[in-house]
């Protein structure tokens, strides 16, 4: 008989990427520190060390926000 789901599959966690800067093509949305709007979704950028860390795609910029607050709280990035 055959297992109803696969057994000992990894957990799939978000990680956030790495790059070197904002695409080109993304745009900055007005009234947000690090939001900026890529593909009809919005997307924050977090300046870490000598790279930016980038988040999920969010459908409304406040969410895009308050991950890129929680990530400096994190990595504990003093405001400039």
């Amino acid at each position: 008989m055959k297992p109803y789901r696969q057994q000992n599959r990894p957990v799939i966690s978000y990680v956030p990427r790495v790059e070197p800067a904002p695409p080109d093509h993304a745009l900055k949305v007005d009234g947000f520190r690090d939001v900026w709007q890529l593909r009809g979704k919005y997307v924050a950028f977090v300046l870490v060390g000598h790279t930016f860390r980038r988040s999920p795609a969010f459908s409304l910029p406040e969410a895009a926000q308050r991950w890129a607050m929680q990530i400096r709280q994190e990595e504990d990035i003093q405001e400039e």
